[in-house]
């Protein structure tokens, strides 16, 4: 593995971690249901708040909405308010948030190749 441009200490090899890309993208994706969420989105489509409560059942509702919230202040995700009543809210990915999808896949392929050896099964399947 290579990392281009990486910030590592000529003598002890050791990452600077204020200055670590890795540290940058785990800022990003850091809360512990984000990146549920974002594997929601991105194979699910644009959902409405609800679809994802339901999908998600021992989430909050406060912190569904401060997942999302931040999700869409770091322009991963798109939020669209339709003006009518009741009130309609829809979420979905990104241009830019959908190039996570690498990443959130080759979080899932680990987790699914690891899960045996972690004593977990293998619950969940997010297929396109």
């Amino acid at each position: 593995m290579t990392m281009e441009n990486s910030n590592l200490s000529e003598e002890k090899g050791e990452v600077v971690p204020d200055l670590c890309e890795v540290d940058k993208t785990m800022n990003v994706l850091f809360g512990k249901w984000k990146v549920i969420i974002l594997i929601h989105l991105l194979y699910g489509g644009t959902q409405r708040f609800n679809e994802l409560k339901r999908k998600l059942p021992h989430i909050t509702q406060k912190t569904l909405t401060t997942q999302l919230r931040e999700l869409e202040n770091e322009g991963i995700i798109n939020r669209v308010v339709y003006a009518q009543v009741p009130p309609k809210v829809e979420y979905s990915m990104t241009p830019y948030g959908a190039t996570l999808q690498p990443i959130l896949e080759a979080m899932h392929q680990w987790g699914q190749s690891h899960s045996k050896e972690r004593g977990q099964q293998n619950l969940t399947s997010y297929s396109k």
